[in-house]
Parts: C-alpha cells; sequence; structure tokens
C-alpha cells in the first residue's frame, strides 16, 4: 500500500527513533485499501498480505473487522532487533531506527496463528514454514 500512495502530503512522518506517525488522510486511505483487499479475497482471490502493524493490536483489528468470516492465517514474523537494524542498513532505504524500534512493538496484543522467527532461518524456509501449516495433513 505505500508505495501506490499519492506522492503528496504528509501522509507517513517518520521520527528521529525511526518512530511511524500516519495522518487521517493516510487512515482513510488505509481504510479503502483494507476494504478493497477483502473484496477481492471474497471474490475468491488468494492474497497475503505482507503488513507491519505498528499500530499493534488495533492494526490487527482493522483487518479482522474487514476480512469478517474469511479464512485468515495471522502469522507473526519475529527477527532480533539487532539483525533487523543490520539489514536495514544494508537496504539503504529505511529511516535509521526504524527496525529496533519495532522489532518487538509491532507485536504486542497481536494474536498469531503461528509465529516464525527469521532472526537466523532463510526467508524461503520460512515461507517453507508457513506452507506446511497451510497444507492440510
Amino acid at each position: 500500500m505505500v508505495a501506490a500512495l499519492p506522492a503528496t502530503g504528509d501522509l507517513i512522518t517518520f521520527g528521529p527513533r525511526g518512530e511511524v506517525i500516519v495522518s487521517a488522510e493516510f487512515r482513510a486511505l488505509e481504510a479503502a485499501w483494507i476494504t478493497g483487499v477483502a473484496a477481492m479475497a471474497r471474490a475468491g482471490a488468494r492474497i497475503i498480505v505482507d503488513e507491519v502493524f505498528v499500530g499493534q493490536a488495533a492494526s490487527q483489528q482493522r483487518w479482522a473487522e474487514a476480512l469478517g468470516d474469511l479464512p485468515v492465517l495471522w502469522v507473526g514474523v519475529r527477527c532480533d532487533a539487532a539483525v533487523a537494524a543490520g539489514r536495514e542498513t544494508a537496504r539503504g532505504d529505511r529511516t535509521p531506527g526504524m527496525a529496533a524500534s519495532q522489532a518487538e512493538m509491532v507485536h504486542q496484543g497481536v494474536r498469531y496463528d503461528i509465529e516464525v522467527d527469521s532472526t537466523r532461518t532463510e526467508a524461503i524456509d520460512v515461507a517453507r514454514l508457513i506452507v506446511e501449516v497451510l497444507q492440510p495433513t
């Protein structure tokens, strides 16, 4: 969603330690986005949403309300803050401090069906763990 946002305005700003501050306009666009994703899922699209719950449980609640009775697998992806900070630096396109500030905060009050840790596990192996949960036994 962030990549699709209009380039104008202060929809999202970042604090000195990587805090994410969103405007009311952002929340309105986010609500439309979530509603649209839910509509696609109801129409039969199989969707994976990669979302950072900077609003913690309230972020998850917005999605849960929009998705209603659709089947959802809530996956928590954790990473050690120091490792996440190193990845942030290597990418070069992130606000310094964001990864460390979000490493634990985004999980507070959030309920998951499965949690994985990407600290020392390659992304493809994390994906395989998730697929195993989705495969009927």
